[in-house]
């Protein structure tokens, strides 16, 4: 079909104007009237991915050009992928190892939590436990060794009934702060492996004869403040007297999160938090990590996590400020 001199008219406006268009676009973004926007990957530890997870839905409010994608998978994901470049920032729930260091690992901490000890709630230990908690001696006896295989070994008074033992299967912080508090490696520790916080917290709370360990905010129910259904937190006897006493008790998150301000609970297995990239973040990725560590510490306690010293946020900051 011939084109008629108006259907030509109407090509070429048409074409005018999306040139017009894209020539607009390309003016306002050259002069600021629109930042370019940008995605920040974060990967790692199942410790710190609830608050972090929290700073990126608050950070996207306030920068809605800035995309933040958070996922877990353990803190060796999260410092492989940072050191790899398969991440800007990797969420690292343990110390910070010298070979990494060597490799330009930056380590910024960010936050405390700590590893709970945790059992069925209908384990026939539960209600000892409460109230005489457990000692290291005793979790060495556990996991360490083949010392300890039934409830009678864990707690005078229990039946000789067998005990289950989980740890974790994944390079993650909670196993290595776990072992280390034991005197070991993660790769010392004994038990059927299970892949993550929720995936552990679920074996233990379908085994009535389980025992495992887990993540601070994993073990306690984020609305009520209480132990997840199904299990119970075990108090560490840390002077090992055979009681749980007031300052020990871990009753709720908030007599866990006491005990660990107060120095009580025993550092391991409390512990830093930190975000790692490789060399030092510029750009996106060191203004959010700043917002973190200033505006975001608001969120830090409500999010069930407690605030690293002030020392080391003031020598962040002084680093991370343009």
């Amino acid at each position: 079909m011939t084109a008629t001199p108006f259907r030509t008219a109407v090509r070429h406006a048409c074409v005018a104007l999306a040139v017009v268009a894209v020539l607009a676009a390309a003016l306002l973004t050259s002069c600021g009237g629109r930042k370019q926007s940008a995605t920040i990957r974060i990967s790692g530890a199942w410790a710190l991915y609830p608050l972090a997870v929290a700073w990126a839905d608050a950070y996207n409010k306030t920068h809605p050009d800035i995309r933040v994608d958070v996922s877990a998978g353990g803190a060796g994901k999260g410092m492989t992928d940072a050191l790899t470049g398969l991440a800007d920032l990797g969420m690292v729930s343990r110390a910070i190892a010298a070979e990494e260091t060597s490799r330009g690992c930056t380590a910024i901490p960010v936050a405390k939590d700590a590893v709970v000890c945790i059992v069925n709630e209908k384990s026939p230990a539960a209600a000892l436990l409460a109230k005489t908690g457990i000692t290291r001696a005793t979790c060495r006896g556990i996991w360490m060794t083949t010392n300890i295989t039934s409830w009678n070994g864990v707690v005078k008074g229990c039946p000789a009934s067998p005990l289950y033992v989980y740890t974790r299967s994944d390079a993650a912080g909670a196993p290595e702060t776990w072992a280390k508090y034991l005197g070991g490696q993660q790769s010392d520790l004994r038990g059927t492996g299970v892949s993550g916080d929720p995936g552990l917290v679920e074996a233990v709370r379908k085994d009535v004869n389980g025992i495992g360990y887990c993540n601070l905010n994993f073990a306690y129910d984020p609305v009520s403040g209480k132990p997840v259904n199904g299990v119970i937190v075990v108090p560490l006897d840390a002077n090992s007297n055979g009681m749980a006493e007031a300052a020990e008790l871990l009753a709720t998150k908030k007599d866990a999160m006491r005990s660990i301000a107060l120095g009580v609970y025993p550092s391991p297995p409390a512990r830093d938090l930190y975000f790692v990239a490789k060399g030092w973040p510029k750009g996106a990725v060191a203004e959010f990590l700043l917002w973190a560590i200033t505006d975001g510490q608001a969120m830090v306690e409500p999010t069930g996590y407690l605030a690293v010293t002030s020392n080391s946020l003031a020598e962040a900051r002084a680093m991370l400020k343009p």
